[in-house]
């Protein structure tokens, strides 16, 4: 593999990311919006060179990965005043790690093909801990070839890559990952008041329910964490709160509803009210404080 790398966006997931590129000894300059996050060093200690603009980073690179916020992020470092498309070579592969949701996708990928560049949607589910070790799974669209050639890459940050189809349909799984995610913890959160209830060790009903039919990422994952009460984000309420936007989004556009993911949602907004908004901030494990507070614990 000799082609030349770009990684745009060094935030939690992308700085963590971009370093294990750079661990497999590839070519990667990387550069993030906002100086001083902790991603640029981590990118750095690993081997990528920080570049001092996006122009520094993507002019001489062949695919270009990009790994912000939301949809309005996305747009303004691919297509804005001095984004992406602006200093990229033509022909170049773009691939966006993003949750931005399949008719956004589906737009980027129109405009850029009219500029001559390739696209891919990638989004990733893992978290934190999944980009930090390398085993995200990654959601593909777009067209097979490129998926192909930029299989070997995706391979350095994830365990599980699937390809989705046509360009969206990576967005389009990982919608139905956010609702479950979202459900999850509900589900999550309740079990381990349960566990209180009856004066189980929470521990313990982790450690026997994940191996059955209950089991499930959240559980393993998140429920020592709420124990812990460590609310640290792996994966911030605020960006799932973002998703969800997007997962209604797409859902008005039909007859069919999903109550339990707009009573997660509801949830999720209270805590994320707490602390006077700051808690926006706190994983979405954070939850938990939702039943706290209506047990005045």
């Amino acid at each position: 593999m000799t082609q030349q790398l770009a990684f745009v966006g060094l935030g939690l997931m992308g700085g963590f990311m971009a370093a294990n590129l750079a661990k497999k000894g590839l070519a990667v300059k990387a550069w993030n919006r906002s100086p001083n996050r902790p991603g640029i060093t981590i990118a750095h200690n690993a081997g990528a060179m920080i570049a001092p603009s996006i122009e520094a980073a993507v002019k001489e690179a062949d695919i270009i990965f990009t790994c912000v916020g939301d949809v309005p992020d996305v747009n303004d470092v691919i297509f804005g005043e001095n984004g992406i498309i602006n200093h990229a070579k033509p022909g170049a592969l773009i691939v966006d790690f993003s949750t931005i949701g399949t008719q956004a996708a589906r737009e980027i990928g129109t405009q850029l093909k009219a500029q001559q560049f390739r696209f891919l949607d990638a989004p990733i589910s893992g978290g934190d801990i999944g980009a930090k070790q390398g085993t995200l799974t990654i959601m593909v669209g777009g067209e097979k070839k490129d998926f192909e050639e930029c299989f070997p890459y995706f391979e350095a940050m994830g365990k599980i890559i699937i390809y989705c189809g046509s360009t969206g349909n990576g967005q389009a799984v990982k919608m139905c990952n956010q609702a479950l995610c979202s459900v999850h913890m509900i589900a999550l959160c309740e079990a381990i008041k349960m566990a209180e209830t009856q004066n189980i060790d929470p521990n313990l009903m982790i450690e026997v329910c994940q191996t059955g039919a209950a089991g499930s990422w959240a559980l393993a994952n998140l429920g020592p964490k709420i124990v812990d009460s460590d609310l640290e984000p792996g994966f911030a309420i605020k960006h799932l709160l973002k998703d969800l936007r997007l997962v209604q989004e797409i859902m008005a556009e039909s007859d069919n509803q999903l109550p339990g993911v707009a009573l997660a949602e509801s949830f999720l907004k209270v805590v994320a009210n707490m602390d006077n908004g700051k808690a926006k901030e706190q994983g979405t494990q954070a939850m938990i404080r939702y039943y706290n507070q209506e047990n005045n614990v």
